[in-house]
């Protein structure tokens, strides 16, 4: 007599943590064990509600144990039975049911699995790390398609994807050549409900939950209460020939925060005869760094996102599959951050009593001289950020013969993002009723860093903050910056089953894609910052338009500012409308300004412009099913060719030289310049990426992965955008530099994966280890000598003395731009995952289980950072060594609850509210909790609390001593039904 072997449900539903699936012995012949009968597949039940139930069914004259697995636990049994099942290294997430993920976003959804972490923006997980690579070498898919993103650059931010509109998730961390190319670090595939899938005629959901955030209170005009609310409905028509679903989801939470902001490091400062003591530094006791100073914010607003999700889907025959699909978001937030923002004064502050680490000064007292622009702004700023995703495609399935399949799919993905940063600077006057009020130049400000921990300050005008007649607004600006981003692409996919006991079938097939990347910028801006402007005055501030405003809690020491409402103050200063100046972005000269501006101004249209990108990419693949003495080993091994063509807009300065392609270029105001000439450059490159994918069944319960390939990564896609600059000083020599660069080229990298799965009666082991070299990274350098002419600038082969009217032979000079420079190296890890049901407990307590991962990461790449002041070494971003995740869960009769901890330690990214400032930040906790009832067979309640401890986000520059950001968020709770029928 033989046991039967258990069914692939029944293995997930024990790794899961779930119960015990007790089957009792079957007679049968050993080669009718090797793969699950159809009877033995169903034998497993998994609903939408709450709790674990069993009963007995009779089928085919065998009695078969019935476990109905509902809620939170079907999620985690269909994720372990996909992974299991996969033809590569991956992690799975899954829930049938639209509206089944209680998370708040997919990005929080994700960060449940193995080796993956997520960086905190606002409070919400935004950015995902996989195994210590950052967001951009992240490749992200929805139901198989390119995803573009509104955050200017590749990295997916998937706090924009609703998890009650997605039904799985898969994190493909070892690819396979049919995968589209793209992430380095891994690939993550969103995907949306198939309705003629649904194991129901007729579903209907709805979710509503409202949220409560317990900080909002310690900050003026935040609001309190938000709430979530979706609803979902899938349909099965024409004797299941016509399948159709759609989905919404609807989330306002308030978006709430206190923190201080230290600035970087970016002055420094020659000190003669100072001593070397305790408090000077110590490497060199004449030189010190300088910050630009820190801010002290009350943040506030309120996110909006709304999702939309349809789908279609007709199977006319039995054959062919058509289906057409749609996904949209709108995610609008709409904040203000109040507070103040000290600026120490540049190289020529004078400090007294000052304290270091290192050569950095990170305490002292900074007064005002008359060579130092030593201040306190207190700031009203007010961002909107509208932004859009948009994904359709239309797939077709056809089933040729009985080994033919033919798949061709067309798909199109936009995003768009208008970000507007509206600024409000106000300083202090000695009498702000005054005729001409003058600037109060008496400042002194004392302050002393405290690593992690919020610093000691003092101000000398503190009690002027706050007091209607010493405030006056010295400069109003708006900052537009418009991301647009659309990938068109065309797919068609072919695969022939063979008779062959090695190859079980081959694929093979091309895509084309077509990605059209702009970025627009401008500015518009009255007065000055940094004192009283004569040209535009400061504007007075009275009571009706001010509230004084005192900070509560941990910072509670720092003392009360005026916070503005900035609609009557905008509607009293400027009742026909607010003047739009442009302020400096470079050289003016060449400019026409038909609207007689006498500020000086140059012009928006240099910080923005287009690039394109087109690719085109085959592949090959052959799917392995054989046996190896006696070992059972599927996979797959294959080679995927790639050829792109990259290019961007350039404007080249020829200092108006029509021969050399000047032309009168208008930007969005009508500001006219005449200096620049309009060109494109880009590069062709082709690549061939070889993957194999191993999976050994070494037992009926284990198995051995093995993974191999060449992977790569796409530069940021705003990396590529052109911003060159050129020019030709008075001795002939050119220069010239570049921010971005549209030559740069993808990362590449080499990568091994080995891992062990081990599946038992009460639980299931994961192990794995990886390894990753990858060969180069971004860096900006100068190029000594560099040929201009020969790459493609627009340059004079001479220029004319002014004075002596003689021809200058032009000569190359010093190119500064981005480049694939940076050595590459290693990136390696382990990572462990255990669930373990406690099935033996009695059966009040069946339904405890425990659900734990672990991974460590190392790698030997490092940069040079200076934000800091003394250069330091940083790690990779997004590198973590160590990431836990553990969840502890338990349902008996209806009842759920469980709770999440999510742990990584110290690890590098970009600061937060500072763009493009790369800085360290201290590991951090992170533990949810959820608890549910299910009252009736379609009605469910649910409490929960996200971020339980109230944990914050800190950041360091270089070393503790020299804090960055320091960022407290509250705690969010919510409370809500779930209805299905």
């Amino acid at each position: 007599m033989l046991k039967s072997k258990p069914t692939v449900l029944t293995l997930a539903l024990a790794a899961a943590g779930m119960s015990v699936l007790l089957i009792p012995q079957i007679s049968q012949a050993a080669d009718e064990v090797k793969q699950p009968t159809a009877e033995q597949s169903v034998a497993v039940e998994t609903t939408e509600q709450n709790s674990t139930q069993a009963d007995t069914t009779i089928t085919d004259d065998l009695p078969i144990e019935r476990i109905q697995v509902k809620g939170y636990s079907r999620s985690l049994i269909d994720s372990l039975n996909s992974k299991r099942y996969s033809d590569t290294v991956s992690e799975q997430l899954s829930a049938d049911d639209l509206g089944a993920l209680p998370d708040v976003s997919m990005a929080d959804a994700l960060t449940r699995l193995p080796g993956i972490s997520a960086v905190r923006t606002g409070g919400q997980a935004a950015e995902i790390n996989i195994r210590g690579m950052s967001g951009g070498f992240v490749f992200s898919t929805l139901n198989g398609r390119e995803q573009v993103s509104t955050s200017g650059s590749r990295s997916i931010e998937f706090d924009q994807y609703p998890s009650e509109l997605i039904s799985s998730a898969a994190v493909y961390k070892s690819p396979k050549a049919s995968l589209i190319e793209g992430g380095v670090a891994g690939t993550v595939e969103l995907s949306t409900v198939s309705p003629l899938s649904s194991d129901k005629q007729h579903s209907f959901v709805v979710n509503a939950r409202g949220m409560y955030n317990d900080r909002a209170n310690e900050v003026y005009g935040a609001e309190e209460y938000g709430s979530r609310l979706s609803f979902s409905y899938q349909g099965k028509f024409l004797e299941d020939t016509l399948g159709v679903a759609v989905g919404y989801a609807r989330l306002e939470q308030p978006s709430v925060a206190t923190q201080f902001i230290g600035l970087a490091y970016n002055d420094s400062k020659e000190l003669d005869g100072l001593e070397n003591d305790t408090n000077g530094p110590v490497d060199n006791p004449n030189y010190e760094y300088i910050s630009e100073g820190f801010e002290v914010q009350h943040l506030g607003g309120v996110e909006t996102r709304n999702g939309y999700m349809g789908a279609i889907e007709w199977a006319p025959v039995d054959n062919f599959v058509l289906k057409a699909d749609a996904f949209m978001s709108r995610f609008d937030s709409e904040a203000f951050a109040r507070g103040y923002r000290v600026k120490f004064g540049g190289r020529n502050a004078s400090v007294a009593n000052p304290t270091y680490d290192g050569n950095s000064l990170i305490g002292g007292t900074f007064n005002r001289t008359s060579k130092s622009y030593t201040r306190v702004e207190i700031v009203n700023d007010d961002n909107q950020d509208f932004d859009e995703v948009n994904s359709y495609g239309i797939n077709a399935d056809w089933q040729v013969t009985d080994r033919l399949n033919v798949n061709v799919d067309v798909s199109l993905s936009s995003a768009k993002s208008d970000f507007r940063n509206g600024l409000l600077w106000s300083n202090v006057a000695v009498d702000a009723n005054a005729d001409t009020p003058i600037f109060d130049e008496n400042v002194s400000v004392s302050y002393l860093l405290n690593g992690l921990d919020l610093p000691d300050v003092g101000f000398n005008q503190a009690e002027a903050f706050s007091d209607v007649d010493r405030v006056m607004v010295s400069k109003y600006g708006i900052y537009p910056f418009v991301n647009e981003d659309e990938v068109q692409a065309y797919r068609l996919d072919f695969k022939y089953d063979l008779d062959n006991d090695v190859i079980s079938s081959v694929e093979f097939g091309a895509r084309y894609s077509d990605r059209t990347y702009s970025n627009d910028r401008s500015v518009f801006e009255y007065g000055n910052d940094g004192a009283f402007s004569k040209s535009e005055p400061p504007l007075k501030l009275t009571e009706d338009m001010t509230t004084v405003v005192d900070w509560q809690g941990d910072f509670s020491y720092f003392p009360a500012y005026l916070a503005v409402d900035l609609d009557k103050a905008l509607n009293a200063w400027f009742p026909d409308g607010v003047p739009q100046p442009v302020q400096t972005w470079g050289n003016a000269g060449g400019v026409i300004d038909p609207k007689g501006y006498t500020t000086n101004y140059s012009w928006s249209v240099l910080q923005s412009g287009d690039v394109y990108e087109e690719v085109l990419s085959a592949y090959v693949m052959a799917n392995i099913d054989t046996e190896l003495g006696g070992i059972p080993i599927t996979g797959n091994f294959g080679v995927r060719m790639v050829d792109t063509d990259q290019s961007a807009t350039m404007l080249q300065n020829v200092e108006g030289d029509v021969e050399l392609g000047a032309q009168n270029i208008a930007d969005e105001i009508g500001i006219i310049n005449q200096n620049y000439a309009r060109t494109l450059q880009g590069v062709s490159y082709t690549d061939y990426l070889p993957s194999v994918n191993l999976n050994f069944k070494i037992t009926d319960d284990s198995q051995i992965r093995f993974a191999a390939a060449k992977v790569m990564s796409r530069p940021p896609i705003n990396r590529l955008a052109g911003d060159i600059s050129a020019s030709v000083s008075d001795d002939g020599e050119i220069n010239g530099s570049s921010t971005n660069n549209p030559f740069l080229m993808p990362f590449y990298a080499d990568q091994y994966d080995l891992s062990y799965e081990r599946y038992f009666d009460e639980g299931a082991f994961v192990a794995a280890v990886f390894y990753k070299n990858i060969d180069s990274f971004i860096d900006t350098i100068a190029i000594e000598n560099f040929d201009f002419k020969g790459n493609g600038f627009n340059v004079p082969e001479y220029i004319i003395d002014e004075i002596s009217g003689e021809q200058i032979a032009t000569t190359n000079g010093t190119y500064t731009t981005a480049v694939n420079n940076a050595e590459g190296g290693y990136i390696r890890g382990l990572e462990l995952a255990y669930t373990q049901v406690f099935a033996s407990l009695p059966d009040a307590w069946s339904g405890l289980g425990f659900n734990a991962s672990y991974s460590y990461t190392e790698s030997e790449v490092e940069s040079i950072t200076n934000l800091g002041g003394d250069t330091a070494t940083q790690d990779l971003p997004g590198l973590s060594n160590n990431v836990v995740s553990a969840t502890l869960f338990y349902a008996y009769e209806g009842f759920e609850t469980r709770v999440s901890a999510r742990y990584r330690d110290e690890f590098v990214s970009e600061q937060v509210a500072i763009n493009e400032q790369v800085v360290n930040f201290d590991g951090e906790t992170v533990i949810d909790y959820q608890a549910s009832y299910q009252i009736t067979d379609g009605l469910g309640v649910l409490f929960q609390v996200n971020n339980l401890t109230d944990e914050p986000t800190k950041s360091y520059f270089g070393t503790e001593a020299k804090t960055g950001t320091l960022q407290y968020f509250g705690r969010e709770f919510f409370l809500g039904f779930t209805y299905a029928m």
